[in-house]
């Protein structure tokens, strides 16, 4: 049987970490995690940056600023959270556009304000 997908919406690393720790507690109470599970969600507590609530309050920001626009753009600054200009670029690098060094300063005067 295939699944079929209803819905999409891009997601940062800590709000999947989220909704994997939710689903987890629940299959913990009915019986023992999957292997797959538990793997998902190592991964996700070793990788999320931010709290799911300040993840989402970012994308939010970035969204707005013209140089990001899109979501799955801001989704992977939030997830990837660079620190120097290099960095971003490098998101960047498969993008139609090309930063300038005051766009570049913009986001990362933003990501730092995030930051733990």
């Amino acid at each position: 049987m295939f699944k079929e997908v209803k819905d999409f919406e891009y997601i940062t690393i800590s709000e999947a970490k989220e909704i994997m720790e939710e689903i987890a507690r629940k299959r913990q109470e009915e019986g023992e995690l999957l292997f797959e599970t538990r793997r998902a969600l190592k991964h996700l507590r070793l990788f999320a940056k931010l709290p799911a609530d300040r993840a989402k309050e970012l994308v939010d920001e970035l969204v707005k600023l013209p140089q990001v626009g899109r979501k799955e753009l801001a989704v992977k600054l939030a997830d990837i959270m660079p620190r120097i200009p290099d960095e971003v670029r490098i998101i960047y690098a498969k993008e139609r556009v090309t930063l300038t060094p005051e766009q570049i300063e913009e986001i990362l005067d933003i990501l730092d304000r995030y930051r733990i």
